[in-house]
């Protein structure tokens, strides 16, 4: 049975195969350039150039505030930082009082005079009765007279600090919750006066007083960074005098820097965990020869008491202690930390 090829023959069956391809062909021109034939095209890019020329100017505008706004915050950030090193070069330099004062004693400077007359005669009488010689006695009356109340203040001061870093992101939530709900910024410190921990408590009193007294809230809040020299209470200072100036979401500002606080806090901890085991090493370190002689002395006090009554042997204690203040000195830099 003869089949459809030999039925057309060559001719009818090369036609055909012509007549698809050209079809084929017609279909896909027709598919790529209809939409310029027919109009939508053209419609469809007027339409995009007309809302993207709207839209570019509400960015250009948005980027144009944004930038003066940008302006705005970097030259306020560059003075709060040129007066920063003006307070950290005047911190350098600090009184005997403004230490005091940010130790949270109420004293006066007759008072630390007083104090370190006490410190002295109590020094000096412990030496007597543990040592009875006098030089060493009046050695230690004047470690005690000189010494002894300055570090007392620091210690003091340096506690007040670590208090005042644990409570200021408290703080700042009480102030981020009550603007939100629509209170004053004022009102907000007033409250962490009465309600928060010392010495953040005393600290924002100490603003709403100069507030009382006609001074602006920015000044009063700049003023809390020379009372609290630290970092977190200049940030403070500078958020709230940026939202005063500037303008802006004072809960947003407020929030994030409790964020930043706590997470400097939780920092700071992890530094203090991470250091405690060298810091008891050192400690450990420090006190094995003192204890290895206390041992001696009790177990052979004739073979010990030779350091204290020969030449050589004072020789020996003096180059002893030298060494082991250095050694102290190198192993409080490596583990000491600053963030």
């Amino acid at each position: 049975m003869p089949d459809l090829q030999s039925l057309l023959g060559p001719g009818l069956t090369t036609l055909g195969v012509a007549i698809l391809v050209a079809v084929s062909i017609g279909g896909v021109i027709y598919a790529l350039f209809q939409p310029a034939l027919s109009g939508t095209k053209r419609r469809d890019e007027r339409i995009n150039v007309i809302a993207t020329r709207s839209q570019s100017v509400d960015v250009r505008s948005q980027v144009r505030d944004g930038d003066k706004r940008r302006k705005s915050v970097q030259d306020q950030l560059k003075e709060f930082e040129e007066r920063q090193k003006k307070k950290l070069n005047k911190q350098s330099n600090i009184s005997l009082t403004a230490r005091m004062e940010q130790a949270g004693l109420n004293w006066e400077r007759k008072h630390f005079i007083f104090f370190s007359i006490a410190c002295a005669l109590v020094f000096l009488l412990l030496g007597l009765v543990f040592s009875k010689s006098l030089l060493i006695a009046l050695a230690l009356g004047f470690a005690g007279g000189l010494g002894f109340p300055r570090w007392f203040i620091n210690a003091k001061r340096r506690r007040r600090f670590d208090a005042f870093l644990n409570e200021l992101p408290n703080a700042v939530d009480i102030i981020v919750r009550g603007v939100k709900a629509g209170l004053p910024l004022g009102d907000c410190i007033r409250i962490v006066a009465n309600e928060a921990a010392e010495p953040v408590a005393s600290e924002f009193q100490k603003i709403v007083e100069t507030q009382v007294m006609g001074i602006s809230l920015t000044d009063s809040v700049a003023r809390l960074p020379e009372r609290v020299p630290v970092a977190e209470a200049n940030f403070f200072a500078i958020v709230v005098a940026i939202q005063q100036r500037a303008g802006g979401g004072l809960s947003e500002a407020l929030g994030n820097l409790s964020k930043v606080l706590r997470g400097r806090k939780t920092m700071k901890r992890k530094i203090q965990a991470l250091s405690s085991e060298a810091k008891s090493s050192a400690g450990i370190i420090g006190a094995l020869p003192f204890l290895v002689t206390g041992a001696m002395y009790m177990i052979a006090p004739d073979y010990i008491m030779l350091l204290f009554t020969r030449t050589a042997g004072h020789i020996i204690i003096a180059c002893g202690l030298f060494w082991m203040f250095c050694g102290i000195m190198v192993m409080r830099k490596m583990i000491n930390f600053d963030f």
